[in-house]
């Protein structure tokens, strides 16, 4: 139903497919939003047979010391049967910002084995903007459990560990998604307990310069700001790795695009973790 080369979709594309059985529409919107200014609305608003996907309860491993820690595989299967979800399906991901942390959703989903997933381009905003309906509450649940499988693929993730052993290396960039500012040590972290600063080595690509109002500048646009790294595999990192998604999925989109074979890894930790290790001062 989409495209092997397909990170997002547009509001057209997923309105002329509402309703299909095997496509699920899931709302992967966040009530914290860092690093933007966040968009409230009045009441809730849903697209039409949209789910709740419960990122931050669902998919959060919440016995983990850090903020917005992977899911395990046992938790993405359980809330993706939940949701009626069998392998093949479609699911298209949105949340209330535009783009901010459906891509966190899809990196999630793709790092689990999910293949037909995607994001909606623009998010709620957009679909409102083009004058789409909306509901003002949740599909309910299925009453039958779905049967897909999440598998962990370890490729997608990068540890400490790893980044120090690549620091310096001709091969690996390492891009952080947070604003200049929190990049430079200039601003405080929104998290206690972290101190400013970066990870040596690491380039700072804030996540806003990507978008466009509400939604993905174009692939051609995005060359401006992955195509000096062709040749090379990326590592993302931000707060907390939600933002760095942002960045990830741009990059995948892009790369897919262009034909390129690289590997895209995601530190997970982020500075949330880095800032806490020994040799972070």
């Amino acid at each position: 139903m989409i495209a092997s080369t397909t990170a997002w979709v547009d509001c057209d594309w997923l309105a002329g497919r509402l309703g299909d059985p095997q496509l699920h529409v899931l709302d992967a919107s966040m009530t914290k939003v860092v690093g933007k200014e966040p968009i409230v609305y009045p009441q809730l608003q849903v697209i039409p047979g949209a789910r709740d996907l419960a990122l931050e309860t669902e998919l959060t491993d919440t016995v983990s010391a850090l903020p917005n820690a992977m899911p395990t595989p046992e938790q993405v299967s359980a809330r993706l049967q939940a949701l009626g979800i069998e392998a093949g399906d479609t699911i298209i991901l949105y949340d209330n910002q535009g783009v901010y942390s459906s891509p966190r959703a899809w990196f999630i989903l793709k790092a689990m084995g999910m293949h037909r997933v995607a994001i909606l381009n623009g998010g709620l905003p957009q679909w409102l903007a083009a004058g789409y309906q909306y509901l003002t509450g949740y599909a309910p649940l299925p009453k039958r459990r779905g049967k897909v499988m999440a598998q962990l693929q370890p490729e997608w993730l990068v540890t400490a560990e790893q980044i120090k052993q690549r620091q310096g290396s001709a091969e690996w960039v390492l891009l952080d998604a947070r604003s200049a500012a929190r990049f430079a040590g200039t601003a405080a972290e929104p998290r206690a307990g972290s101190h400013g600063g970066h990870i040596p080595g690491a380039i700072n690509l804030p996540f806003a310069s990507l978008l466009n109002g509400y939604h993905y500048k174009t692939v051609a646009q995005l060359d401006e700001y992955f195509g000096e790294f062709a040749d090379k595999h990326l590592m993302f990192t931000c707060g907390s790795g939600i933002t760095a998604c942002i960045l990830l999925l741009a990059a995948w989109q892009y790369s897919a695009q262009a034909g390129l074979n690289r590997s895209l890894q995601l530190y997970d930790g982020s500075w949330a973790e880095w800032s806490q290790l020994p040799s972070s001062e």
